[in-house]
């Protein structure tokens, strides 16, 4: 197997297959990790909101990031979100790049997708404040896989948050309404 070669605080480090490591942030609420070294299957968490707060989490085989997300200020992400997935799915669509903002008070996030014909990239950084200093942002999480593989893990996040929406009385504990119409469409397009 081939070894791999990581960017570490701006040197190139090389590192075995089966080599395992772990980075962890100060914040108790956030953690990166990679492990394995094998491209798997996007995995997309949205747990049920509490008090206005949702954990999220992206995984992949190669690495894993999660963290929690607040309703406000961004009030419309979970909207956008499911626009920019429904507009990654049509062939049509002129852009190739998206961004979605999110934050998690006080550390902002940006989510990037970058479609680049059938494949996609999406790119999750981090920054400390809501300045968004582009200098003083981390990329947290990274995964590269097919269009319509990338916006199935995210079909299957928001199914079951859909199918939990009253057990968890999501518009009270999101302090936002469930995004119907965004998710129909999204649901239609991905069908």
């Amino acid at each position: 197997m081939q070894n791999i070669r990581l960017l570490n605080n701006n040197e190139w480090i090389e590192l075995k297959p089966k080599f395992t490591f772990k980075f962890v942030e100060s914040e108790p609420k956030s953690y990166y990790t990679c492990l394995n070294f094998m491209s798997e299957k996007l995995e997309v968490s949205f747990n049920s909101p509490q008090c206005g707060w949702m954990s999220i989490g992206f995984e992949n085989g190669v690495s894993e990031f999660h963290t929690t997300t607040a309703h406000a200020p961004h009030n419309a992400a979970l909207p956008e979100l499911l626009k920019i997935l429904t507009a990654l799915l049509d062939e049509n669509s002129p852009d190739g790049e998206y961004l979605l903002r999110w934050n998690r008070d006080p550390e902002e996030f940006d989510f990037r997708f970058i479609r680049n014909g059938e494949e996609l990239l999406l790119e999750i950084y981090q920054y400390p404040t809501e300045e968004r200093e582009s200098d003083e942002r981390e990329l947290v999480f990274s995964h590269k896989g097919a269009v319509k593989e990338v916006c199935a893990a995210f079909a299957e996040t928001f199914d079951q948050l859909y199918e939990d929406r009253d057990t968890d009385e999501f518009e009270f504990n999101w302090r936002q309404p469930f995004p119907y119409k965004e998710f129909e469409e999204f649901r239609d397009k991905i069908s």
